[in-house]
């Protein structure tokens, strides 16, 4: 059984651990955070210049030099409804984890606009009878062992014990 299983999550990433004790204690440092699987939001890795004709939303011109105009392409409806499908599939793998792992602690760790986001799907998890803890900053670029480090010290998770003791 796995004490903890934890999300670092981004509106383009997320990258899932569990915190694992180690088989020796007295010979290695642990508990240690294991990373189990890793999802993208695909819409995030599409260039706007690829979905959208002009580079940004606001001001255009009529033909000929005639008076500019407001519009909107809906863009940020778009990145909402992105964001949301990806939430959606974050929180779906971190429930298959837990419950995998036979584990009812879940830390996720994000940005905040994407912690509101991901805010709207934890029913699913509560449903599970899985606790939740949110941390609010932007992990996913370290290390696991920078993590681990961040998370011990906001007293999320047990720090890393040296071996022997």
């Amino acid at each position: 059984m796995v004490e903890y299983c934890i999300a670092i999550v981004s509106e383009a990433e997320a990258r899932f651990y569990c915190l694992e004790s180690v088989p020796f204690p007295e010979l290695e440092s642990g508990p240690k955070l294991c990373e189990k699987a890793g999802i993208y939001n695909p819409e995030k890795r599409i260039p706007d210049r690829e979905i959208y004709t002009d580079s940004k939303t606001g001001r255009g011109r009529a033909p000929r030099r005639g008076p500019a105009h407001g519009y909107d392409d809906h863009r940020s409806k778009r990145e909402e409804e992105s964001d949301r499908k990806f939430s959606r599939s974050i929180i779906e793998k971190v429930r298959d984890l837990a419950l995998k792992e036979d584990t009812k602690k879940v830390i996720l760790a994000a940005q905040p606009r994407m912690l509101g986001v991901l805010r709207q799907d934890l029913n699913i998890l509560k449903r599970e009878g899985i606790e939740v803890q949110e941390y609010t900053k932007d992990l996913t670029k370290l290390a696991p062992r920078e993590i681990h480090e961040h998370l011990a010290k906001e007293g999320l998770v047990p720090p890393l014990r040296r071996p022997g003791r």
